[in-house]
């Protein structure tokens, strides 16, 4: 069954612009190999932790937010466990008032950066 998910993802700080980029296509191919649906993509950038993860205090956060099947789900997740980048993730299934918030707040963001 196809359901709706986001994934948030904490890179580790000690990457090149272009290594980021090239973690973040890698994911962006994961999903697209799998026939997901990336239903939006935000990078949300070079954040401060709220504690200590291998020594980091900050890590670079990146969100997908995608239709699959749930089966894909374990095999995402297993990849972010094997990728020394990845310093922490979360994937959440959204329920139909999460996916009506998260549209909600996209459009208010894209009617901001209109105004701008």
């Amino acid at each position: 069954m196809i359901n709706q998910y986001e994934t948030v993802f904490i890179l580790t700080p000690v990457l090149s612009d272009e290594q980021l980029k090239e973690a973040v296509d890698r994911y962006k191919e994961l999903l697209k190999e799998a026939k997901c649906e990336v239903v939006h993509e935000e990078t949300w950038g070079l954040k401060k932790l709220a504690y200590p993860i291998r020594k980091k205090s900050t890590g670079f956060y990146h969100l997908f937010e995608f239709r699959a099947d749930g089966t894909f789900i374990d095999k995402l997740e297993l990849t972010f466990r094997r990728d020394e980048r990845i310093l922490r993730f979360l994937t959440v299934k959204l329920e139909k008032d999460a996916i009506s918030w998260s549209e909600r707040r996209r459009e208010k963001r894209a009617t901001k950066q209109q105004q701008s």
